[in-house]
């Protein structure tokens, strides 16, 4: 039995999500969140790192088309987007394992780091609870310069 691929159901969430907004699941835009998942949460890519790896697995993908699925995949919570200071973005898959997470940033190469730390978290939820607020996340970036720029 063969099934025609254009009334195939998409039940992963990238598909599921673009279907309910009238959009193509392409495969541009599956193979940049296939590279996500490959590397796993925690991992931190640039547009042009994603790029780059796309390329070098033989994959035809243009840079501008890089940003558009990487800018659409944040908005339909798929990935987070990390602005640095400096004006480079860094995304990560986003993971329900890890909602709380912290990262040191290199100030000059951009590398990411994650750590965890339960302290952060704990006065972040003092601090939000002392001021009324309903702590949803924690997050701390910390700038820093790494071993390889010093």
């Amino acid at each position: 039995m063969t099934v025609n691929s254009k009334y195939l159901v998409i039940r992963n969430p990238l598909g599921s999500g673009l279907h309910q907004e009238g959009k193509r699941l392409t495969k541009q835009r599956l193979k940049v969140l296939n590279l996500f998942e490959n590397i796993g949460p925690g991992n931190h890519l640039s547009a042009e790192e994603v790029h780059g790896k796309l390329i070098a697995s033989n994959s035809k993908v243009s840079l501008a088309t890089i940003y558009r699925t990487l800018r659409l995949l944040v908005e339909m919570g798929l990935l987070n987007e990390r602005e640095l200071r400096e004006g480079g973005h860094r995304y990560e898959l986003l993971s329900n394992d890890f909602p709380d997470h912290h990262h040191l940033i290199c100030i000059r190469c951009g590398r990411t780091e994650e750590f965890e730390s339960h302290k952060v978290i704990e006065e972040g939820a003092i601090a939000a609870k002392s001021l009324g607020f309903k702590l949803i996340e924690s997050s701390l970036n910390v700038k820093a310069i790494c071993p390889n720029c010093l």
